[in-house]
């Protein structure tokens, strides 16, 4: 593959299942659209933990949660381990980010020469910490996001007007500076939207009326039974509590507006890219740190290992990558490393070989594998012990710590409504999985280290009843004046 320059564009909390190209009904996403049917487009990518921060540690470092300890929103990034912009520097590659990191600062050593309107872990790097609460978990104070609801611009709809405009500049002004023969560059533009607060700008709530808008899956539990790992974390964040249906839809319908225009936002990026000359120099990954639950079996956000929350979107374009491909070989986060350096030219060394991940491009060339094993784990907010996944095939075996597992076939049953765990049928493949998992780590001794580490954080911030007193709630702020809503 002939070495590019590379724009890796990535959203916050965008589920897999609210765009067009991968067969939403309802939701307007056309440029999103146009970039998969350019190129290649994943059916079965995942976060490696659903939760920004971590999510964000691990696709910085190609490593999996648990080997580098960012266990949550209170554990960002400060640059070690090293990651794929520190393998790009040394290469003399020119790496630039344009908007939200979520890493501890600015001045950490992470990869970058320039950091454009970053966004980082809040207070000065502390982050969120009362998810890093799990000796006893308290009941998150979740009516935040019933309220935040409807039309309206937010600090965050602001800030993604601002990347939108740094990253188009950048493109159409200094882009040109930094390329050249042999040393491409590597530019990562990263929006907040469709994070929450869940309100829209008008221009874009207004595109969904919520009479149309559908209610979430199971919201009321249809009469089942919960599993008590999640009935768990709908306990300790009750978000959905302080929703009626009324609330759910227009909370749906503004996630929906938020996807419209964060899909206008990426379109102007990927204009500015033609306009500048760059589109048969370029190639071009969209993805997702993680998903949205948007209600669904009663929770919002994510921190679940449902397809809603750690799926996530994935697609590339542009030379070298065949149009219109779809692929169903498993992938995650952690491949962006070795991709990373395929598409600049890097050749990677044998401390890069040691990462689990595989070029997304060399995937993609591949014939389907039905073996490949990708795993995402959660040790954070509402998680009473660890939940990990292990995606095989069309099989999604989700296991807990302390709870009993469950096992969906994502093929004749994509919404996961029919949980095979329990049925005599399935305890072979049950016990397969749980075997690639613990090829991976120990569950329980993971669970106990990212508890012991959560709580000597805990300790060392003042103890938990200083942190539960003190501690901010809710999203990140954004790093500038984009308003006062408390975003």
């Amino acid at each position: 593959m002939k070495p590019m320059n590379l724009l890796v564009i990535m959203a916050d909390e965008l589920s897999v299942k609210t765009l067009g190209c991968y067969g939403h009904s309802i939701v307007r996403t056309p440029n999103i659209d146009r970039l998969a049917a350019s190129g290649v487009r994943f059916t079965g990518a995942y976060t490696n933990s659903p939760i920004c921060t971590a999510a964000r540690a691990s696709f910085a470092t190609g490593r999996y949660v648990h080997e580098i300890g960012c266990w949550d929103n209170a554990s960002p990034y400060t640059g070690e381990p090293t990651g794929w912009g520190h393998r790009l520097q040394a290469e003399g590659h020119r790496v630039t980010s344009i908007g939200k990191l979520h890493y501890r600062n600015t001045t950490d050593p992470t990869g970058f020469d320039e950091q454009i309107v970053p966004m980082h872990a809040r207070d000065g790097g502390v982050g969120s910490v009362l998810g890093s609460i799990r000796d006893e978990l308290i009941v998150q104070k979740a009516d935040k996001l019933a309220r935040e609801i409807g039309p309206g611009e937010t600090s965050y709809t602001n800030y993604d007007l601002d990347i939108a405009g740094n990253a188009c500049a950048w493109l159409e002004n200094e882009a040109e500076k930094h390329g050249g023969p042999g040393k491409p560059w590597m530019t990562f533009v990263s929006f907040v939207s469709p994070h929450f607060p869940l309100m829209a700008p008008k221009k874009y709530f207004d595109m969904y009326p919520t009479d149309a808008v559908p209610m979430p899956k199971a919201h009321a539990l249809d009469g089942r039974p919960p599993h008590p790992w999640i009935e768990a974390y709908r306990r300790y964040v009750p978000s959905d509590d302080f929703f009626d249906d009324e609330r759910r839809r227009v909370a749906i319908a503004s996630y929906f507006g938020l996807c419209t225009f964060l899909d206008d936002q990426v379109g102007r990026v990927l204009e500015s890219l033609e306009r500048a000359g760059l589109a048969d120099s370029t190639r071009v990954i969209f993805a997702s740190d993680h998903g949205e639950n948007l209600g669904a079996r009663g929770t919002w956000g994510k921190g679940t290992m449902y397809q809603e929350s750690a799926a996530v979107p994935l697609m590339m374009a542009g030379p070298d990558v065949e149009a219109g491909a779809v692929v169903e070989t498993p992938v995650s986060l952690l491949d962006f490393y070795p991709t990373i350096l395929e598409s600049v030219g890097v050749a990677p060394d044998e401390e890069d070989k040691s990462r689990e991940g595989r070029s997304l491009y060399g995937i993609a060339r591949a014939p389907y594998d039905a073996e490949r094993v990708v795993f995402s784990e959660y040790h954070a907010s509402g998680a009473e012990t660890a939940a990990y996944l292990i995606r095989k095939g069309k099989k999604k075996y989700i296991h807990y710590v302390g709870y009993p597992p469950e096992l969906y076939d994502l093929e004749a049953d994509p919404e996961e409504q029919d949980d095979l765990a329990g049925k005599p049928e399935s305890e072979e493949i049950i016990a397969e999985l749980e075997s690639a998992l613990r090829d991976i780590l120990d569950p329980e001794e993971v669970d106990r280290r990212a508890k012991r580490d959560q709580a000597a954080l805990i300790e060392r911030l003042g103890g938990r009843e200083h942190v539960i007193e003190n501690a901010q709630i809710g999203a990140t702020p954004t790093p500038g004046d984009y308003g006062d809503d408390g975003y």
